[in-house]
C-alpha cells in the first residue's frame, strides 16, 4: 500500500513542478517545452519481482496522460530500468539514468 502511495505522491509533485517550471522557460536536465523525462528502477526481475507492476502501472498511467494531450502539451518519457532489487545492480541502473539526461542536455 506504501507502494502506491509513494507513485501518487511522485506523480503529483511531477505535475506540480512541472506548471512552476513552465512559466520561467528555464528547464532542468530532462525537461523541455515539448517533454518531461522521467527515469525510475524497478526490480522486474528477482526476488521482488512481485513489486514490478507497479513499474508497469507508472508506464501505463504515463502513457495514458500522454494520450490525453499530456501535462500543459508536454508528453511524458517514461524511462524504467530493472533493477533485480539488488543494491549494486540499482546504483548502476541510477548511473545510466544519469547518463541519459546528461547525454539529452548536451
Amino acid at each position: 500500500m506504501s507502494s502506491a502511495r509513494a507513485v501518487l505522491l511522485a506523480t503529483i509533485l511531477v505535475m506540480t513542478f512541472v506548471g512552476a517550471g513552465r512559466a520561467e522557460k528555464k528547464y532542468d536536465p530532462g525537461a523541455s517545452d515539448t517533454s518531461i523525462k522521467i527515469g525510475s528502477t524497478m526490480p522486474y526481475s528477482g526476488p521482488n519481482s512481485a513489486f514490478a507492476v507497479v513499474g508497469r502501472a507508472e508506464a501505463a498511467y504515463f502513457k495514458m496522460i500522454n494520450d490525453q494531450g499530456g501535462i500543459n502539451g508536454r508528453k511524458i518519457d517514461y524511462i524504467s530500468y530493472d533493477d533485480s532489487y539488488s543494491p549494486p545492480k540499482t546504483v548502476e541502473q541510477v548511473r545510466r539514468l544519469e547518463r541519459y539526461l546528461t547525454y539529452l542536455t548536451r
